[in-house]
């Protein structure tokens, strides 16, 4: 997009329709769905290359998975910050663990100006991510948007922006140490001192373990698809059993995605020309699946640091995946800028 679709009228509708539908239903309901088009979309456009149908009609995943109708920079992110105004109201009344503006499973129903905060900052979302992608800055622009627009919030509603000093960022043992296996709480009886992300998936051999496997079937799915967003589909849509509280669902969107994209990086070709056979006369599968565990253990690392530095110790949601992903695919913009890869394929580079 172009800087100019930044004042857009009908795009700043569509955002602000799509940020308030967000609130409305839930920020990872909403992501949920967004997996699901995804899917869908990418589906879609494997079908066309295959009977040799270009350009399709529609970019389903572009324009709907990570446009204004359910990108995660508007829906998921306006959902967060309508969210963090509902606490902040004291509209919210629930038994969930941590602090209630990280409860981003729940919807938020009909309130006026509840869907009109996730209306301004579905726009916010918007913006960031038009404007990253104007200006070819060498990130995921999505992403981008999804950070951009949860620092904003925490700044507008007045929470803290980090919330512990940079000596406590990796300190989980107040949560591990805890008596009863219960979380530490502040002496006013708020929220724990220290809350994981994902309590079953904060241990560090754990979560790189995860994104080994995580990457390498990541790897395997683009490989034979030639998608880079496939497999970040399927991540996705499994969120559907954490937002039905199955126990213990590992969140892999962020280890899936580098992964893809690594691999199809691998192929000196522009993403409008991938396909399956492309794809598989290039690289060999062993190849691609080394390059994707890599990648898959660099975006589970790159996601608990941030859980720690950005999340566990602050009162809003500020997603641990979308900043992984920020850091990943600048590592593939760079070494695709400086030639180690041939191809960034769908990460912007100047």
């Amino acid at each position: 997009m172009a800087i100019a679709d930044l004042w857009a009228l009908e795009m700043l509708l569509a955002a602000f329709a799509g940020g308030a539908f967000g609130a409305a239903i839930g920020a990872l309901p909403a992501f949920s769905l967004a997996g699901l088009l995804v899917i869908l979309g990418e589906l879609y456009t494997l079908t066309g290359r295959t009977l040799g149908v270009e350009p399709l009609p529609v970019d389903i995943t572009g324009s709907i998975g990570f446009g204004v109708v359910l990108g995660p920079h508007v829906a998921f992110g306006g959902g967060a910050a309508a969210l963090a105004y509902a606490t902040k109201r004291g509209y919210l009344d629930s038994d969930f663990e941590y602090h209630q503006a990280k409860d981003i499973t729940r919807g938020l129903g009909s309130n006026p100006d509840v869907l009109a905060v996730g209306g301004v900052f579905g726009i916010v979302g918007y913006w960031i991510a038009t404007l990253s992608s104007s200006l070819s800055a060498p990130v995921d622009p999505v992403a981008f948007g999804v950070v951009g627009s949860a620092l904003a919030h925490r700044v507008v509603f007045g929470y803290s922006v980090i919330g512990a000093k940079p000596s406590q960022w990796f300190d989980m043992s107040p949560y591990e140490q805890s008596p009863d296996g219960q979380p530490d709480t502040l002496a006013d009886g708020g929220r724990p001192t220290v809350e994981p992300w994902l309590p079953y998936q904060y241990r560090w051999r754990n979560v790189l373990m995860l994104g080994f496997v995580v990457g390498v079937l990541g790897a395997y799915v683009a490989y034979l698809t030639a998608s880079p967003f496939l497999a970040f589909g399927i991540s996705v849509v499994a969120l559907v059993f954490l937002t039905a509280d199955v126990a213990e669902i590992p969140v892999t969107h962020h280890m899936s995605l580098p992964a893809s994209t690594a691999v199809l990086a691998l192929v000196d070709a522009p993403s409008g020309q991938l396909t399956p056979s492309v794809v598989t006369s290039t690289i060999p599968l062993w190849e691609a699946l080394l390059v994707g565990a890599g990648f898959g253990i660099v975006g589970a690392f790159a996601g608990e640091v941030c859980q720690r530095v950005f999340y566990a110790h602050a009162e809003t949601h500020l997603d641990p995946p979308a900043a992984s992903i920020v850091v990943t695919s600048f590592v593939i913009a760079v070494l695709a800028i400086v030639g180690v890869l041939p191809s960034s394929v769908w990460v912007p580079i100047p």
